[in-house]
C-alpha cells in the first residue's frame, strides 16, 4: 500500500506542557490505522493538528508525498481530511441536511437543500445508512447522529476520516453496524484513523496501531499478532494486569433492597425511574449498564438521598426503610459514594487535599469535637490515605483541583473507603482516566467486593461492567430491562436491552404480577 499521509517530528507546546515531543506518524492509503495513548499522551492534540484546529510549532505534514500547510479546517476538508469528534459537532435545532451542507465547498448563496436532501440519502443508502434528511437532528439518537457525522465527512469528500473515541456512546449492536461502515469505507480505499483506548476494539478493526506516551512515538505495530497486554506495556510504559482476578462470588444478606421505585423527571423531562426493583448483597458487585442518560443518575440519587421517590417506592439499606431519607442519615449507614461527577459532587477544587479527605468525616472524632477541626488528626489521616492509595501530590496542602483527573478520583476513592462502607456505590469510576489508574481503582473495588461489601457499580464501558460484576441489570429510559446473572452474560443480549429490548423472563415476571 502507498503512504497517504505522514506527520514528521511534530512538536506543539502548550503553556503548561509538552503535548506533541517529535512526533511521527504514517498512514497507508486504505487502512485503518489505530492512535492509542492514555489521557495525555497528544493523540487529540496530533490530529487536531492534522484537522487544522491547531498549529504545530515545528514539523511537516506531507498527504501523497506532498508537504502541505493545514491552518485551519476548511483547509483540511479540502484537502479531503475528515473528522467525527467525540462530542459531535452538530447543531441541535436544525435539521440533518442542513447541517451536512453548512460551511460545504461550493455553495451557492441560496442552498438548494432538495437536491442536496436526494444525495445525502442516495450516499446513505450505499453505506446501508437509512436517515431523514428533514429530521431535526436534536431529535435523533447518539448513534444515528454519529451516522450523520461520518455521512457528512463523505459527502464533503474525505478520503481520510477520524474517528475520536468513535464507540464511547454507542451499545454493542451499533459499534457492530459502525465496523461494518468501516470495513466497507477502506475496502473502498478510504483511510481511516480510529483513536481509541478500548484494546479488543483495536486489535479487532485496525491493520496498523500507533502508541503515544507521553507527548512521543512509542511503537507502530501491526495488529495481527499483537496482544492487549504489548498494548497496555506501551501505552504505560510498565506490565498491566489485564484480566482481572476476584474471589468466588458468595453473597449474603441485601444492603440495598428497592421496590416500586419510580422518580419525578427532571426539568427537561429526561431521567426518571420508572418502577425500579432491585436487590445487591453483600460480596457482590452489582452493575448498571446502559447508554448514558437512561435514568442511571436518577438511581443514584434516589438512593443517596438527592432526589425524592414517588409514593408507592421503597428502599431499604441493610434493612432499615431509607426512602427519602437525608443524605447524611444515608452516608451514617456506612453507605460510600464515588459520583459520576467529581468535581460536582465528588470535591472541592480550591479546598486543600487534606480538607477533601475528610469532607464526610470531618464532624466525627477525633477530627473535632465541640465544634472545632483538629488538624493534628485530619493532617496523619490525610497522609495515611495519600500514601494508602498512591495519591501524586507535592503535599497535602496542595489545591485538590490542581491534581491530574486520575489522583483526584484516588483521593475521592480513598476518602470513600477508608470508611469501610458496607454499600459502595461507585458510578463512572474510570471515565477520563489512564490505563494505570484504570487497573488500580478496579482492584480496589474487587477488594471491596471481597471483603464482603456490596457494590453498585455504573458505567457505560460494558467491557468494565462485565469483567466486575457479578450480575448485570440493564437500563434504558428509566426501566430495568432485564438483570443476568455471571453465567448469562451475553453482549448481544445486553446490546438489545440497552437499545430497549426488555429480557423474555421480565416480561414474564410482569405478566406474572400483573395476573
Amino acid at each position: 500500500m502507498a503512504t497517504i499521509l505522514e506527520m514528521k517530528k511534530i512538536v506543539k507546546q502548550f503553556p503548561d506542557v509538552l503535548a506533541n515531543d517529535d512526533v511521527n506518524f504514517k498512514v497507508e492509503k486504505g487502512s485503518v490505522h489505530a492512535l492509542m495513548g492514555e489521557n495525555g499522551a497528544g493523540k487529540s492534540t496530533l490530529m487536531n493538528i492534522l484537522y487544522g484546529l491547531y498549529e504545530p510549532a515545528s514539523g511537516d505534514i506531507f498527504l501523497n508525498g506532498n508537504k502541505v500547510k493545514i491552518d485551519s479546517p476548511k483547509v483540511a476538508i479540502e484537502m479531503g481530511i475528515g473528522m467525527v469528534h467525540q462530542h459531535f459537532m452538530l447543531i441541535p435545532a436544525i435539521s440533518v441536511i442542513e447541517n451536512v451542507v453548512l460551511e460545504k465547498k461550493g455553495n451557492k448563496q441560496v442552498l438548494d437543500l432538495k437536491t442536496a436532501a436526494k444525495e445525502f440519502v442516495a450516499l446513505g443508502k450505499q453505506y446501508n445508512m437509512t436517515i431523514d434528511p428533514w429530521a431535526l437532528v436534536g431529535d435523533l439518537t447518539v448513534g444515528e447522529q454519529q451516522r450523520i457525522e461520518i455521512l457528512k465527512a463523505i459527502y464533503r469528500g474525505a478520503e481520510i476520516l477520524i474517528l475520536d473515541e468513535p464507540t464511547a456512546v454507542l451499545t454493542p449492536q451499533e459499534v457492530k453496524e459502525l465496523f461494518k461502515i468501516m470495513n466497507q469505507l477502506r475496502d473502498e480505499g478510504k483511510t481511516l484513523i480510529f483513536i481509541s483506548h478500548k484494546l479488543n476494539e483495536v486489535l479487532t478493526i485496525c491493520d496498523e496501531i500507533t502508541v503515544l506516551r507521553l507527548g512521543k512515538t512509542q511503537d507502530t505495530l501491526p495488529a495481527k499478532g499483537t496482544t492487549k497486554e504489548t498494548l497496555a506495556e506501551l501505552m504505560v510504559g510498565r506490565k498491566i494486569l489485564v484480566e482481572l482476578k476476584k474471589g468466588p462470588y458468595k453473597p449474603g444478606n441485601p444492603v440495598l433492597e428497592m421496590q416500586n421505585v419510580s422518580t419525578p423527571y427532571d426539568e427537561h423531562q429526561h431521567g426518571a425511574l420508572q418502577n425500579i426493583n432491585l436487590t445487591i448483597r453483600e460480596n457482590e458487585v452489582l452493575g448498571i449498564a446502559g447508554v448514558d442518560g437512561n435514568g442511571q443518575d436518577a438511581l443514584i440519587e434516589s438512593i443517596t438521598g438527592l432526589c425524592k421517590v414517588e409514593p408507592g417506592g421503597h428502599i431499604k439499606i441493610k434493612g432499615e426503610d431509607m426512602t427519602n431519607a437525608s443524605a447524611r442519615k444515608v452516608l451514617e449507614k456506612k453507605v460510600s459514594h464515588v459520583p459520576a461527577d467529581r468535581h460536582k459532587r465528588g470535591m472541592v477544587s480550591d479546598m486543600s487535599i487534606a480538607e477533601n479527605m475528610l469532607l464526610v468525616s470531618y464532624y466525627h472524632p477525633p477530627y473535632s469535637s465541640k465544634g472545632l477541626l483538629h488538624w493534628k488528626f485530619i493532617n496523619k489521616k490525610s497522609e495515611e490515605l495519600v500514601k494508602e492509595f498512591n495519591v501524586k501530590t507535592p503535599n497535602i496542602e496542595e489545591f485538590a483541583g490542581k491534581l491530574s483527573g486520575g489522583n483526584q478520583q484516588k483521593m475521592v476513592l480513598g476518602r470513600e473507603l477508608d470508611r469501610e462502607p458496607d454499600f459502595l456505590i461507585v458510578a463512572y469510576p474510570v471515565r477520563g482516566l489512564d490505563i494505570g489508574a484504570t487497573e488500580y481503582i478496579h482492584e480496589r473495588i474487587l477488594a471491596e467486593r471481597d471483603r464482603g461489601c456490596g457494590v453498585l457499580l455504573v458505567s457505560t464501558e460494558l467491557d468494565e461492567i462485565l469483567s466486575l460484576s457479578d450480575r448485570v441489570a440493564v437500563m434504558y429510559e428509566g426501566k430495568i430491562m432485564g438483570i443476568l446473572e455471571k453465567a448469562e452474560f451475553d453482549v448481544t443480549e445486553i446490546g438489545m436491552m440497552m437499545a430497549g429490548t426488555k429480557r423474555h423472563t421480565e416480561e414474564v415476571k410482569e405478566n406474572i404480577i400483573a395476573v
